[in-house]
C-alpha cells in the first residue's frame, strides 16, 4: 500500500463500548490523532460516557450511524468486546466500513468482534495472547507476531502493541518520515523493567497465574466462535 497523497483528508474512525480496555483504543489514539491532515472520529451506539473495564469514562463524539465513510476502521477490545461478538448492529457496522476503508485495525481482542463479522476468514491476525486459540474458530490464520499486515488488515496483538500497530497504520497512511516523527513526539522507546511482556519470556508460574485468570472469559469467547461459524457453515 502506497501512503495517500498529503493534500487528502482522511477519515479515521475508532468504536468505544462499555468494558472497553481503555488502552486499546487511548494508545492508538495518542498515534493516530496525529497523522497530519486527518480527522478522528470516535463513535458507539450513542454518545452517553462508557466506563472502560476499570472505570475510566470514555465519551464518544458520535453515534455509529452518524461515522462517515472511513479510510481507517479501528476496533479495539477489552472484557466488553465478548458483548460485541453477537451484536448484529455492531458487526453490520464494522462490515459494511470495511467494505470500503483502506485499513481495517484491531487491537487486541478487537481481532475477534473482526471475526466474527466474519471478515478475517483466511486472513493472517494476531489477539492478545490469552485469546489466540479463538482466532482459527473464526477462520483467521493465527500469526504469532506483534503486529501483523494482511491486506487492508492491520492486526496488533495484547494492549501495548496498539501503539506499535498505530505507527505502522500512520507509516502506510502517509509514509514513514510522518510516523517516525510521530514517535519522537511520544518518545516511544520502551524499556521494561521486566522480561515478563509475553508468555515466552515471563517466568512460568506468572504465565500459568495469569491462564487461569483468564480462563473463563477464553472458554466464552471459544463457545462464542464455534456458535458464530456453525451458524455460518
Amino acid at each position: 500500500m502506497m501512503p495517500f497523497p498529503a493534500d487528502r483528508h482522511l477519515h479515521i474512525g475508532a468504536i468505544i463500548f462499555p468494558r472497553i480496555d481503555q488502552f486499546d483504543f487511548t494508545g492508538p489514539f495518542e498515534v493516530l490523532s496525529r497523522i497530519p491532515n486527518s480527522t478522528l472520529h470516535i463513535g458507539w451506539k450513542d454518545t452517553s460516557p462508557v466506563r472502560d473495564v476499570k472505570g475510566l469514562l470514555l465519551t464518544p463524539g458520535q453515534t455509529l450511524a452518524t461515522m462517515p465513510p472511513l479510510d481507517v476502521l479501528v476496533v479495539p477490545g477489552g472484557a466488553g468486546q465478548v458483548d460485541l461478538m453477537e451484536d448484529e448492529p455492531v458487526l453490520s457496522f464494522i462490515r459494511e466500513q470495511a467494505s470500503h476503508a483502506a485499513i481495517v485495525f484491531s487491537v487486541c481482542t478487537g481481532a475477534l468482534t473482526v471475526g466474527a463479522a466474519g471478515l478475517l476468514k483466511g486472513v493472517k491476525c494476531t489477539t492478545h495472547w490469552a485469546s489466540f486459540d479463538v482466532l482459527e474458530h473464526l477462520g483467521a490464520i493465527p500469526t504469532n507476531q506483534r503486529v501483523v499486515i494482511d491486506g487492508k488488515f492491520v492486526s496488533a496483538a495484547g494492549v501495548s502493541s496498539g501503539i506499535d500497530g498505530a505507527l505502522r497504520v500512520a507509516a502506510l497512511l502517509r509514509g514513514e518520515r510522518a510516523a517516525q516523527e510521530i514517535q519522537l513526539y511520544m518518545e516511544y522507546a520502551p524499556e521494561p523493567p521486566f522480561q515478563s511482556g509475553t508468555p515466552e519470556t515471563a517466568p512460568a508460574e506468572i504465565v500459568a497465574a495469569a491462564r487461569a485468570g483468564y480462563r473463563e472469559i477464553t472458554e466464552t469467547r471459544i463457545a462464542l466462535a464455534r456458535r458464530i461459524a456453525s451458524n455460518s457453515a
